[in-house]
């Protein structure tokens, strides 16, 4: 009789429904995704096959497009100057961005909320204002750099000269990002247990060997993921070519960068078909240098 009842009741169970609501939060996402990713890298794959000519009109290309791509001195020029640009903007952004949250963690800062909001706040100006803004700064006659270099009777730098605009670009984009960056870093640095800060002390290690022996290695995993950010970021420079152009046309050609060589063969060129072809080539392209750079931070943070 009891396990009559029993085989009752459990056939009687009803096995709980599945949840669909999760779905409805990731729709948002996935539809931005859909028609802002992945849709419009598959209609560049379809141009890209295709060339347009006064006399033929559209026709079939095949593979003409990407051939000439890896053929075009003009891109890989571009990739050339980002390459060093990324050399001189990567290192300096992610140690200073270091630096200060060491100090930040320190707590030898008081008021250290003040000091961390204006670190940050940068980060709150958009990219092009920025540019817009530094690019007044860099005058070197009527800009801020020439009003102090006059009034102390000096010659300012022209920062927008072929020679130092690499380095001007990368302080506009190190003001920008250097206040996100550190404040990942000191959201990983105050998770650590304090007990491990107290046993290098006790052993009598100095600040300095403490953040470079116990803080530093307790975070590698927020370093890669702003090395991987900064990587990307450096490889689709656009915004402060693209705005400091106007102020030194000489120096910033249309093929400065990578992204600016596509987006002026698109809508300046009116090529649509070898720009689709040319973007593409550079998306394969910093795909596979993150992936190299993913990579090798994975062998660093198993160390």
């Amino acid at each position: 009789m009891t396990n009559a009842t029993a085989k009752t009741d459990t056939s009687g169970m009803r096995k709980p429904k599945r949840e669909y609501i999760g779905i409805l939060y990731c729709l948002p996402y996935v539809v931005v995704f859909l028609f802002g990713m992945i849709i419009p890298m598959f209609y560049a794959l379809y141009l890209s096959f295709f060339k347009q000519s006064l006399l033929g009109g559209t026709t079939f290309a095949g593979f003409d497009n990407f051939i000439a791509a890896f053929k075009d001195e003009a891109l890989w020029s571009g990739f050339r100057r980002v390459l060093i640009y990324a050399a001189i903007q990567i290192p300096l952004n992610l140690i200073l961005s270091l630096v200060a949250a060491l100090i930040l963690d320190s707590q030898r800062i008081r008021h250290i909320a003040v000091p961390r909001i204006l670190l940050f706040l940068p980060y709150a100006v958009p990219g092009v204002i920025a540019a817009l803004m530094w690019g007044y700064i860099y005058g070197d006659k009527y800009g801020l750099v020439g009003q102090i270099a006059s009034m102390v009777g000096a010659t300012a730098p022209n920062m927008l000269s072929e020679k130092l605009m690499l380095f001007a670009i990368a302080n506009i984009c190190t003001w920008c990002s250097l206040g996100y960056n550190m404040l990942i870093y000191y959201s990983a640095l105050i998770g650590i247990p304090t007990e491990l800060y107290e046993s290098a002390r006790i052993d009598g290690a100095s600040e300095l060997r403490i953040a470079w022996s116990v803080k530093i290695p307790q975070i590698k995993g927020p370093i890669m993921m702003t090395v991987l950010f900064s990587v990307i970021g450096t490889l689709q420079l656009f915004n402060e070519p693209s705005i400091l152009m106007n102020s030194a046309p000489n120096v910033i050609t249309s093929n400065y960068t990578p992204n600016l060589y596509a987006y002026n063969l698109a809508f300046n060129g009116q090529n649509l078909n070898y720009a689709a072809a040319v973007s593409l080539v550079i998306g394969v392209i910093v795909m596979g240098l993150v992936a190299v750079v993913k990579v090798i931070g994975n062998k660093w943070e198993n160390k």
